[in-house]
């Protein structure tokens, strides 16, 4: 069975008391063995409707050994070790600066494009090398999209916004990307309410509808994987709300993973939880399990509000 995994070996610590988790093996499965006597959220108001794996034979997606990352001399992530399973939702938490979000861009290599980065140790999608010199990264950033915390729609159409992927890629049929463009509309939610103003600038939508519509915009390209950096931090409850039910329809067919500050966000939307602090994968598993019995006092620290 494909679960979130993390190595187990402790890395070198120039933080005294930080420690990693203990191997998911002895943490993971402890759903069947605390049937009798449920535990409680240590996070108030999370619930976890939408935790359980769809499928616990998932194959594995992602696959990250022994990762360490540099911003010229200062080394950002310490020795992760992560697996994320295929059709499943990821969230990343912790305090802001302890590494999350450079970790979700190491995924589809967006720091390569700040000068003086370096990663060591290997991320496999589907078992090829992201890293390895031979990688097309273009193409790669069409297998792993990326949804950004502010909303960038491009200054065009509607229609020209979901099409400049495909249009990118080579595809300039206009009936096929007519096709591609409603496809991707309606699985963001979004085509109901622009099918009829396609030609409008997407200047012109909400800040919730803008957000939909980038990631319509990722959709188009037929990514497998999905990387959102606090995709709804900026938006108001109800078009927060909107995103959730979309990011739980988009995990049937998609692999996700999520950077959120919102703890309750994170019960709510994901299946496995990963919890960085100071640059280094403290602990990681299924997300009612780490938000009932967290197996790190680190862990528990933070999700009950005593730090961060």
């Amino acid at each position: 069975m494909n679960q979130p995994s993390q190595n187990s070996t402790k890395p070198e610590s120039d933080s005294p008391g930080l420690k990693q988790s203990a191997p998911l093996e002895e943490t993971a499965n402890n759903d069947e063995s605390t049937n009798a006597s449920p535990k409680r959220s240590l996070v108030s108001g999370s619930n976890f409707d939408r935790s359980k794996p769809d499928n616990k034979n998932a194959s594995t997606m992602i696959d990250v050994r022994d990762v360490n990352f540099y911003y010229g001399d200062v080394q950002a992530l310490f020795n992760v070790n992560l697996t994320v399973p295929e059709k499943s939702v990821m969230a990343l938490i912790g305090p802001s600066g302890c590494g999350k979000s450079t970790f979700l861009r190491t995924l589809n290599r967006m720091n390569d494009i700040i000068d003086g980065t370096r990663v060591e140790g290997t991320i496999k999608l589907e078992n090829q090398n992201i890293y390895d010199p031979t990688i097309d990264v273009v193409a790669l950033r069409s297998r792993v999209g990326m949804v950004f915390q502010k909303s960038t729609p491009f200054p065009k159409s509607i229609f020209d916004n979901i099409a400049f992927g495909p249009r990118l890629s080579g595809t300039t049929s206009k009936s096929k990307l007519t096709e591609i463009v409603e496809r991707s509309l309606q699985q963001a939610a979004l085509w109901d309410e622009v099918k009829d103003r396609l030609s409008d600038s997407a200047m012109a939508l909400s800040g919730g509808q803008q957000q939909r519509l980038c990631i319509a915009r990722t959709l188009a390209t037929n990514p497998e994987v999905i990387l959102m950096d606090e995709p709804a931090s900026a938006l108001d409850p109800a078009s927060t709300a909107r995103i959730e039910d979309l990011i739980f329809e988009l995990r049937k067919q998609y692999t996700i993973v999520i950077v959120t500050h919102n703890m309750q966000q994170a019960a709510r939307v994901s299946q496995y939880t990963a919890f960085f602090y100071q640059g280094r994968l403290i602990e990681v598993g299924p997300t009612k399990e780490l938000f009932t019995n967290p197996t790190e006092k680190q862990t528990e620290d933070y999700i009950t509000g005593r730090f961060g």
